[in-house]
């Protein structure tokens, strides 16, 4: 049994949330500052802020975005935090004088949802994280385990150009899963709203003739996100994460129509029951913050 004490920290591009946990990963104590731009801000903010947390922590798990090495503690092009580099493990390990873990925050939020859904998960199983925040990309968790791969770019999956639509994506490309999908790019094409998702919605279930298009499109992109990380890892469960997650029950009612829809022609599909292996995030909780403290060094 470990009696430790961790702290977790989940960076935004406007928030830092923080949480003091036990070994077990019991939530003890929480707190939430404004992020500020800048990479000694943000090291300073991060140090502030675990400090805060009180207790007496045996380490210090950070998630946030951008280019993370999560070996050596590195972050690198933050671009909402005008961060270009940044040795965060090494620098805020020396302050507060303990390890300092550095996660991608995608990878940080798995980590936490699967711990908070943890009694339908077995030991061996695999779970995809999908965050659908201002971008698109999955957190894949294996026997417990964050899955990395070779160059940082595993679970990219928003980077996949598949939408017929060929929507201009930001990393270059045409017709990125990231262009429909995400909140950012809902959006977009439905400018209306806020959280403009939930408008689409009731606007296209009332009838509205541009809301059924925009909602056809964007439920197109979530079926097809949702069929590319199912064949792709063939997870236990799918988690569905991020701001698009707090619409709740009709973004999963959304995807399991246009799954049942492709089932209808597809034995293949329908035997891979999809539907029942989707799951919302309790996004009421601090999840990223949560898996950051998890991915904190267990030394």
């Amino acid at each position: 049994m470990d009696n430790r004490q961790y702290v977790g920290i989940d960076i935004g591009g406007t928030k830092i949330e923080a949480v003091l946990v036990d070994g077990e990963g019991n939530v003890l104590n929480t707190g939430r500052i404004p992020a500020r731009p800048g990479a000694q801000n943000v090291l300073e903010d991060v140090i502030a802020i675990a400090r805060r947390m009180g207790g007496e922590p045996a380490a210090v798990g950070v998630g946030l975005p951008g280019q993370v090495d999560s070996v050596n503690g590195v972050v690198r092009d933050i671009v909402n935090l005008d961060i270009v580099e940044l040795e965060l493990g090494r620098e805020a390990g020396e302050a507060l004088g303990v390890p300092v873990q550095v996660e991608n925050d995608v990878n940080a939020a798995a980590l936490g949802a699967v711990a908070l859904i943890d009694d339908e998960i077995g030991a061996d199983d695999t779970v995809v994280f999908l965050n659908f925040g201002t971008g698109l990309a999955a957190g894949v968790v294996r026997d417990g385990r964050v899955e990395r791969g070779h160059s940082g770019a595993y679970g990219e999956v928003g980077h996949i150009p598949v939408d017929p639509n060929k929507y201009l994506c930001n990393c270059g490309q045409r017709g990125c899963l990231e262009t429909v999908t995400s909140g950012g790019s809902v959006a977009k094409l439905w400018p209306e709203g806020d959280p403009p998702l939930p408008d689409l919605i009731a606007k296209a279930k009332a009838g509205d003739e541009h809301a059924l298009e925009v909602f056809g499109i964007v439920q197109h992109g979530l079926a097809d996100t949702v069929q590319v990380v199912a064949q792709a890892y063939d997870p236990r469960l799918i988690v569905l994460g991020g701001g698009m997650a707090k619409t709740g029950r009709p973004l999963v009612d959304m995807i399991v129509e246009e799954l049942e829809r492709r089932e209808a022609t597809s034995h293949f599909l329908k035997s891979l029951h999809l539907p029942d292996r989707l799951r919302l995030a309790p996004v009421e909780q601090p999840i990223g913050a949560i898996g950051a403290a998890l991915a904190a060094p267990r030394v």
